[in-house]
């Protein structure tokens, strides 16, 4: 079995302005990218429109009647840093429908892992409110999606982008068939993630808050899923990884403060598959989130590409950190051994 690939050119067609960062140039790169460097054998996979019920799974009705209602408008203002043009509730629609696609494509074993390279990215966009450069959430949707279709019992998401995941784990909070884990730069948007938000309910302790100060690197990247995601996972045993793989954590992101670099990366693929094949029969999917350098989208998820396809070499990174990390952690430690062998 190979690794899917999610791409349609049509998502360029979503468009927030000439300046934004979250702009059709990065779908671009990325594309022009992986036909000329990823040279060995994927599957390409053609995204499907979700259906609006799919996407009520995790929306409110009038929400997402909403977001369909700019149709056709050149552009309508969301909150201050989203906005919609004339084709924009279409392509959000391609974007969660590429996530589900390729769910069926590793379910029916036609692949063994894929990367969805759609955009508008999702892990913001709330049961009500698009934020932070989100409309629909992709990979809520998704979890949700292999839930209700494919009678799948848990689930992990795992979230490495900059920025917290508010939308995801507010759709999950509650919930213990869902297990959020999300590494994210903190205080920054959106303000939520801190590590006292564990879950509610059912869901306490499926909510893990990895909050970090900037300067992080490869190092205390790979320490973080090695001796906290490595361990709870395992005990969770989840029947599929969803990751919102953001690559705003790149060392010269322009809204970033994080030093990872593209082997980094490549590392931090490296032990979601092994945590993959040894829980969840390879069961493995990534859909792009943020990163707003350019080249550094390109470099990034070349490696983990060459990862996925089983390309890449094991990434010759360490995971240890500095006392400054090791005291940011100790209270992640602490209140996730309450729920999890840590």
């Amino acid at each position: 079995m190979s690794t899917g690939i999610v791409k349609d050119w049509l998502y360029k067609e979503h468009n927030m302005g000439a300046f934004h960062p979250e702009s059709p140039q990065r779908i671009e790169a990325i594309y022009s990218m992986v036909e000329k460097e990823i040279t060995f054998s994927y599957s390409e996979i053609k995204p499907r429109l979700a259906t609006e019920e799919e996407i009520q799974m995790i929306h409110f009705p009038s929400y997402v009647q909403a977001i369909k209602d700019t149709s056709g408008k050149e552009r309508v203002m969301l909150d201050p840093d989203t906005a919609t043009s004339s084709r924009s509730f279409e392509i959000a629609l391609l974007a969660a429908g590429g996530l589900l696609e390729a769910i069926d494509h590793i379910m029916k074993g036609k692949i063994k892992n894929g990367f969805a390279l759609v955009r508008p990215p999702g892990h913001h966009a709330e049961g009500a409110r698009a934020m932070g450069f989100c409309l629909f959430n992709n990979v809520a949707i998704a979890a949700e999606y292999l839930i209700k279709k494919h009678s799948l019992k848990r689930i992990l998401i795992v979230d490495w982008d900059l920025h917290h995941g508010n939308g995801t784990q507010h759709s999950f909070q509650k919930r213990k068939d869902v297990l959020y884990f999300s590494t994210h730069q903190y205080p920054h948007y959106p303000g939520t993630g801190y590590w006292d938000e564990i879950g509610e309910g059912e869901g306490e302790g499926f909510t893990v808050n990895v909050p970090l100060t900037p300067g992080k690197t490869n190092e205390d990247y790979l320490f973080i899923f090695q001796k906290i995601l490595s361990p709870i996972s395992a005990a969770f045993k989840p029947e599929f990884i969803l990751v919102s793989a953001g690559f705003d954590i790149y060392r010269s992101d322009p809204l970033g403060g994080m030093l990872v670099s593209e082997e980094g990366f490549g590392a931090l693929t490296w032990e979601l598959l092994s945590l993959a094949q040894e829980l969840c029969q390879d069961r493995l999917l990534l859909t792009l989130e943020g990163g707003y350098d350019l080249q550094g989208l390109q470099l990034g998820i070349k490696n983990v590409l060459l990862q996925l396809g089983g390309e890449g070499k094991k990434p010759e990174i360490k995971a240890e950190i500095s006392p400054r990390t090791q005291e940011e952690l100790a209270p992640i430690f602490n209140i996730q051994k309450k729920y999890w062998p840590l």
